[in-house]
């Protein structure tokens, strides 16, 4: 099941503001959700497109909350602590304007 198929049979406003199906992300239901959440914040999701800015901001920490429960769910503590991580690194970056550090997490995340 594809991170658009879980949010779709969620139903609500998140749903609702989904955009057409793409290709499958190749990544994990959980770092998909994280990832989706990290663009939702930044202003350049791939998925939840109908979203206004105060809904894009609660949508992506949904998402957040959605992949790290999923890993909480699977007792993936290692997988709880790497995505935590990314999601700080990217706030941070955010903060500072910095989308080339964003990225880097999100690499360093895929090496692991």
């Amino acid at each position: 099941m594809t991170l658009h198929d879980v949010l779709a049979a969620e139903g609500g406003l998140i749903a609702s503001a989904l955009g057409p199906a793409g290709p499958a992300d190749e990544a994990p239901l959980p770092v998909a959700a994280v990832r989706e959440g990290q663009r939702l914040h930044t202003g350049e999701p791939r998925l939840v497109t109908g979203a206004d800015s105060d809904l894009a901001l609660l949508a992506g920490d949904r998402l957040y909350a959605l992949g790290l429960e999923r890993l909480a769910a699977a007792g993936d503590l290692p997988g709880i602590a790497a995505l935590a991580e990314v999601i700080s690194l990217c706030a941070q970056a955010q903060a500072e304007g910095d989308r080339a550090a964003a990225e880097a997490a999100w690499e360093q995340l895929a090496q692991q």
